[in-house]
């Protein structure tokens, strides 16, 4: 067996450490959160840790894989389905909690195996750098295009904390919303990593503009947050690692909301700077979507499955047991306060299939990505991860079909493979 590269042995204690943090971090949520039905109690606490603790014998994979898109979006994935098994001791609804624990961990698992992984794939097309050059003009006029349809249809300015009275009210045709969807998760964001990395500064600051006149249109915290992210996200790869800048891009924000929230506990800040950036990150970011899975595993243990009838394509052809979207029948249920949209393990595990057969549906997700991994083959992996930045965010919380179809993820990978392979990193 190879020794541990210095490198390797950070990566591993890195993860560690975020696995502390998040389970500390969830516990405040618990405690400040109740009406999300978990309650935290010294008694589960043990087995809650060792449970955490063997699960983290995973970031064993995160050491020793290379980075690659997988990388990026298993890593958020791995940190919720350890959230999920911490929250899993203390959750008071009363589906088969062992069950459940255990087909995520396993789900997990199949995932990763094939998402780290970056398969040898034949190279059938690849454009000229002149071809690519008018590629990224066009993608950035389709952009221009888009937010003016958009704000055709809908169109308002309002602070952050006003977003949920009028998003409801927004009306597009279904075509304009998957057209602002694939623009603003895969196409902008992939023309601002290629200028960015490659020096074209200037342009890169067009496309950056672009993106933030579609936080108007879809009254979206992502799009609010997106330029400045993808911005953070080109600045730090700059000076880190690509694998530690995937782990500390969601280890620091959630530190942050921790630190915050001690600070107002013990008086020493006031609420209104601490429980917004809590409530943002530490939240709706890291628990939300592990709270999805404890809510959809209490739904579906005691009603019908989807069998993915739930996915758009098939729905017209399928008998389905759900006429709204799972998120609004999650909602109406349970009363819970917002819609809770949930990961490819809730929705195309749990939901669709059930905790048994969960694993199988996981670990066609991670080929899809393994795939992924393959079409970026060659080009350079600072491009990935800056052009992917607002996918595993996206994964945490979207039914992976949608996040492949309806923001565009497919898209951005046939992009990855098409794209010049002599494009490297060059000073900003």
């Amino acid at each position: 067996m190879t020794s541990w590269r210095r490198s390797d042995q950070s990566v591993a204690l890195l993860i560690l450490c975020h696995l502390a943090l998040a389970s500390i971090s969830l516990i405040c949520v618990a405690r400040l959160y109740p009406a999300y039905h978990v309650i935290f109690s010294s008694e589960m606490l043990p087995a809650a840790v060792v449970t955490v603790a063997a699960f983290a014998v995973l970031a064993v994979l995160f050491a020793r894989a290379h980075f690659s898109f997988g990388y990026f979006a298993g890593y958020y994935l791995f940190v919720m389905i350890a959230g999920y098994l911490w929250l899993n001791n203390f959750s008071e609804f009363t589906y088969n909690h062992r069950l459940s624990g255990f087909s995520a961990a396993i789900s997990m698992v199949v995932f990763l195996l094939p998402a780290l992984h970056r398969p040898t794939l034949p190279r059938l097309l690849t454009l000229s750098p002149q071809a690519f050059e008018r590629l990224l003009g066009c993608i950035v006029v389709v952009g221009a295009a888009a937010a003016a349809i958009g704000a055709y249809y809908n169109f308002r300015l309002v602070s952050l904390d006003s977003i949920y009275t009028y998003r409801e009210a927004l009306t597009a045709p279904t075509l304009v919303n998957y057209l602002v969807g694939t623009t603003t998760t895969a196409l902008l964001p992939f023309a601002f990593a290629c200028y960015a990395v490659r020096g074209n500064l200037w342009r890169a600051c067009a496309v950056l503009v672009l993106l933030t006149l579609f936080y108007p249109v879809t009254l979206s915290k992502q799009a609010f947050f997106a330029p400045a992210w993808l911005l953070l996200m080109l600045v730090v790869t700059r000076f880190v690692s690509l694998r530690l800048t995937a782990i500390l891009s969601l280890l620091l924000p959630t530190a942050a909301g921790l630190i915050l929230v001690g600070l107002y506990h013990y008086g020493l800040l006031p609420e209104r700077f601490a429980m917004p950036v809590f409530q943002l990150v530490n939240l709706r970011m890291a628990a939300i979507p592990s709270l999805a899975m404890d809510y959809y595993n209490e739904f579906f243990f005691a009603h019908e499955l989807t069998h993915f009838c739930q996915i758009g394509y098939l729905k017209p052809i399928m008998t389905c047991a759900y006429q709204e979207p799972i998120a609004v029948v999650i909602y109406n249920w349970f009363g819970i306060g917002g819609y809770m949209n949930a990961s490819l393990f809730a929705t195309e595990g749990v939901a669709s299939v059930g905790p048994l057969l969960a694993p199988i549906s996981a670990f066609v997700c991670g080929i899809v990505i393994a795939i992924a991994n393959g079409m970026s083959a060659g080009i350079s992996q600072r491009i990935v991860l800056v052009s992917g930045a607002l996918l595993p965010q996206t994964l945490l919380n979207v039914p992976f079909t949608t996040v492949m179809l309806t923001h565009g993820s497919v898209l951005l990978f046939l992009l990855w493979y098409v794209m010049p392979r002599d494009i490297s990193d060059q000073a900003g």
